[in-house]
């Protein structure tokens, strides 16, 4: 594979460049042959294997609205289109081959395969191919061989349903357009403190109640209320039909039923599996967005709730992972709850952290049992990962690369390259369009989803990296009330995290993506989605001839690039407390060439002033390996000379600290 790789860098450019092909994600190898094949009224679509069937069909139906062609479909290996297995699985079950002379025939060794050939296909035609309403254009098909591989095997996106509900026709939606992405993976985050969205036949009210909120708050007033009762689920048979309809279209439905916390529309429902035992037990299902404190008590009567909860579960979503949140677990009720401390006594635990670790490795016995495999968010990690959880990495990177390390599974989901509820363009820009336009907070351009990789070269050994399934972008749906307000967040990043997760590292170009993605941005159009349409802005970049990277997520538009940019007004704001080992890392494209004075100063000013690194070191390094320390923190400063030769500056907390933190600039003079 990697010698198929090295040949197509100059020939994908060169078709793309031609304005003939405009593909994302950009497959692994094409090649321009010449000519064009026009899609006519007479067209036959043919399958040569009884597996070739399916997806055969799912192409005539997609075709047919557009073209206004019946476009039959027929046994055989005669046809304007062909699809056909083959017997080569040597690069895996999701790759295909395409190509265009007088017909098209795609092959590929499974069903799966043929699909994804077909999704590109539909993007070698005009652009009007993916209207709802019939064109008049010529449905011309340029010259082509392609091969295609994915990168990863796990390509996700995620989809909050709890805070805000979206009907059966939306949820279709969206998978229609994972699947146009050749995304595999959709999250579908059925539970909240704000509302549990689907029907348990064992527990009714948890739709009757825990399904419905007493109000809302509206848009730029987060501690408002709108008065209006809320809330919506999906009956059984509507989960089974959009499984069904997923599974027609190669995507995995991954299930998340969130616990021990984000539980308390559950709790609201049935009282008995909260923590009954603490003063002014009152649960509620909630109005407001955040973290509540209301908890799974780590009760027998709990465990047989889960328990028959995610059989439940398991009969509705076939997934080989159930997702169990175990995030923002509050533990206040349980450091209150005497039960809960006699769990901690029995068990010889040493706190509520274990507790919850306890917590998760029973439900990992009780997916066990179902033949299912338990996957949750970094926190899970608290206490003590369960042997064999799969770990959703979102406060950053540095929960996954631990877990990877530590030999177990991991989907990277940070929220510094994967939240999609940031903003993608400037908030006051966004805001004064209106209310309606609020997001929860931070800054995600398009450029900087791009630019992720979730194996982190250099952080993780080739044998680590195998632990990275792939990668996942999160819609949490606080601030869209709306299906436009979804796809408005949506559209176009989704476009550059299947470049991510699909496309090999040296075949992505940001300037070829772009040069795409306009194209792409006319299919949105063309679908009718509600697809951000202004101008993609640049994220800040650091001083030309640098890079700089950071363990830490970043808050607002407060971007690690920010610390060494050379701009007095800018700097760098971490959205959490540095953990011990975080770090900041400047490297150079080349190494400094005379001793240079490094200065940092990290803390803000007024009430930002206590965000200061108080425990850490300033290091250099000649190969990001070997580290020297040159100097150390002091009242958030630190001072120190770089050697000539030097390549890496390094900031590193050397213990966990209790505040956010600012750095201000990294100062490079040379001497």
């Amino acid at each position: 594979m990697n010698k198929l790789m090295g040949l197509i860098g100059g020939v994908v450019m060169m078709v793309c460049n031609s304005g003939a092909v405009a593909i994302v994600p950009q497959p692994s190898e094409i090649k321009a042959t010449g000519g064009t094949l026009e899609l006519k009224a007479a067209s036959v679509i043919a399958y040569a294997d009884a597996a070739a069937k399916k997806p055969a069909e799912m192409l005539a139906v997609s075709l047919r609205p557009a073209t206004g062609f019946k476009l039959p479909v027929k046994p055989g290996t005669q046809g304007t289109i062909v699809f056909r297995i083959t017997d080569d699985a040597k690069l895996g079950s999701e790759s295909y081959a395409l190509r265009v002379t007088d017909h098209v025939i795609i092959t590929a060794p499974t069903e799966k395969g043929l699909f994804y050939g077909a999704q590109t296909l539909r993007q070698l035609l005009p652009i009007e191919i993916f209207s709802s309403k019939k064109g008049s254009v010529k449905w011309m098909i340029p010259g082509v061989e392609i091969r295609d591989v994915p990168r990863f095997g796990w390509r996700g996106m995620h989809l909050d349903v709890g805070r805000h509900f979206f009907e059966v026709d939306d949820i279709k939606k969206f998978i229609n357009l994972l699947s146009i992405h050749k995304l595999n993976t959709f999250h579908w985050h059925l539970t909240e403190d704000q509302g549990w969205r689907v029907e348990i036949k064992k527990y009714p009210k948890l739709t009757t109640v825990g399904a419905y909120r007493a109000s809302t708050p509206p848009y730029g007033n987060r501690g408002g209320s709108d008065s209006k009762r809320y809330g919506g689920f999906y009956t059984q048979e509507e989960i089974r039909a959009i499984v069904a309809y997923a599974t027609e279209r190669h995507i995995t439905i991954v299930p998340e039923i969130d616990m021990p916390g984000h539980m308390a529309a559950a709790v609201a429902s049935y009282p008995k599996v909260g923590n009954t035992d603490i003063p002014n037990y009152n649960p509620k299902v909630e109005t407001h967005w955040g973290v509540h404190p209301y908890i799974l008590a780590p009760s027998e009567e709990a465990f047989e709730f889960v328990e028959n909860v995610l059989a439940e579960i398991c009969d509705l979503f076939p997934s080989k992972y159930i997702h169990i949140g175990g995030d923002e677990a509050p533990k206040g009720q349980w450091k209150k709850s005497k039960l809960a401390q006699e769990v901690i006594k029995r068990e010889g635990l040493h706190n509520e952290h274990e507790l919850q670790s306890y917590f998760i490795q029973r439900v990992e016995k009780i997916l066990e049992k179902q033949g299912r495999s338990l996957i949750g968010w970094d926190e899970i990690r608290e206490g003590g990962l369960s042997p064999q959880a799969t770990v959703m990495s979102w406060r950053g990177v540095q929960g996954g690369i631990a877990s990877a390390k530590e030999g177990h599974d991991v989907v990277m989901a940070p929220n510094s390259y994967t939240y999609f509820d940031h903003y993608q363009s400037d908030a006051k820009a966004e805001l004064a369009k209106g209310a309606e336009f609020e997001c929860i907070g931070g800054f995600l351009p398009i450029k900087k989803v791009y630019s992720f990789d979730p194996v982190l070269p250099g952080t993780l050994s080739d044998a680590e990296q195998k632990h990275v399934l792939g990668v996942q972008a999160q819609l949490w749906t606080e601030y869209m009330k709306t299906w436009d307000k979804v796809e408005y967040l949506a559209f176009p990043r989704m476009a550059a995290l299947a470049e991510v997760a699909w496309t090999h590292p040296e075949n992505k170009d940001f300037a070829d993506f772009s040069a795409r993605l306009e194209p792409m941005r006319n299919r949105y159009r063309a679908l009718g989605l509600n697809a951000y349409d202004g101008e993609l802005p640049k994220p800040p970049r650091s001083l030309d001839g640098t890079t700089i990277k950071s363990s830490m997520p970043y808050y607002g538009n407060h971007l690690v690039e920010c610390a060494h940019d050379g701009k007095a007004d800018t700097f760098f704001w971490s959205s959490r407390a540095p953990d011990k080992d975080d770090h900041i890392t400047l490297s150079f494209d080349q190494p400094l060439v005379s001793p240079a004075k490094i200065s940092i100063s990290t803390g803000g000013e007024d009430a930002q002033s206590a965000d200061r690194l108080e425990n850490g070191r300033l290091e250099v390094s000649r190969d990001g390996k070997q580290w020297k320390r040159i100097a150390l923190f002091k009242d958030g400063k630190a001072i120190g000379t770089a050697s000539t030769g030097t390549k890496h500056i390094r900031v590193l907390a050397t213990a966990s600290h209790s505040k956010w933190v600012i750095v201000r600039e990294i100062s490079v003079e040379i001497d």
